[in-house]
C-alpha cells in the first residue's frame, strides 16, 4: 500500500539566538492581531506534493553538499502576510534553486527570500498597524543577520490553523 502524499516544503532554520528573537516578536504580534502559530523559517522550496519516502529521498539528496550561508534582512513588507524580507544574494538564491531542482519545483517568479512574521486574515489597514507594531516591538528586526546552518523538511499541507505542519527531518549544513 502506498503512503499518503502530503505537501512538503524545505525551510532554512535560523540559529537559536535569532529563532528566539523572531519567535518572541511573532508571539507578540499573534497575541495582538490573531493568526496561527508556526516556527520561524525562510522558505527555500514551497509546497510540493510527494509521498513521505520520495520527499525524504529528495531532501537528503538536495542537502548533500550544501554549505551554510549568511542572510541579511532589509525590511518588513506586507503581502498576504507580514514578512521580514531578506537580500536575494547569490548564495541564498543558489541554495533555493539547487533544492527546487531536487524537488522538481518550477518557480514562476523570482525567488523572494522572506521570513513570515504573521499569518492573519487582516485588512490592509490592520496589516499596516501590525507592521508598525513589529518595528516598535523590535526596532532593529529589519536589520537581522544570521548564518543558516540547518535546513528542514516540513509537511505543509493546506491548513488555516497550521496544526498539520510538522518537521519531518533536519539537516546540518557544511560550515562556510
Amino acid at each position: 500500500m502506498a503512503s499518503e502524499a502530503h505537501a512538503y516544503s524545505v525551510w532554512a532554520l535560523p540559529p537559536e539566538e535569532a529563532r528566539v528573537r523572531v519567535k518572541k516578536l511573532m508571539d507578540n504580534l499573534r497575541s495582538e492581531f490573531g493568526g496561527p502559530e508556526f516556527d520561524p523559517h525562510l522558505t527555500v522550496v514551497r509546497a510540493v506534493t510527494l509521498t513521505p519516502e520520495d520527499a525524504l529521498d529528495r531532501f537528503r539528496s538536495a542537502c548533500n553538499g550544501v554549505k551554510a550561508y549568511s542572510v541579511h534582512a532589509r525590511g518588513i513588507s506586507i503581502g498576504t502576510c507580514l514578512n521580514l524580507i531578506f537580500d536575494p544574494t547569490p548564495q541564498v538564491v543558489a541554495t533555493s534553486e539547487h533544492c527546487c531542482g531536487h524537488f522538481g519545483f518550477n518557480r514562476t517568479a523570482a525567488y523572494r527570500p522572506h521570513m513570515s512574521l504573521l499569518y492573519a486574515d487582516l485588512t490592509n489597514e490592520m496589516m499596516k498597524k501590525a507592521e508598525e507594531r513589529a518595528t516598535i516591538l523590535d526596532d532593529s528586526i529589519a536589520n537581522l543577520c544570521f548564518t543558516v546552518n540547518r535546513l528542514a523538511l516540513y509537511i505543509t499541507d493546506e491548513d488555516k490553523t497550521l496544526k498539520s505542519w510538522k518537521k519531518v527531518a533536519e539537516y546540518e549544513l557544511q560550515p562556510i
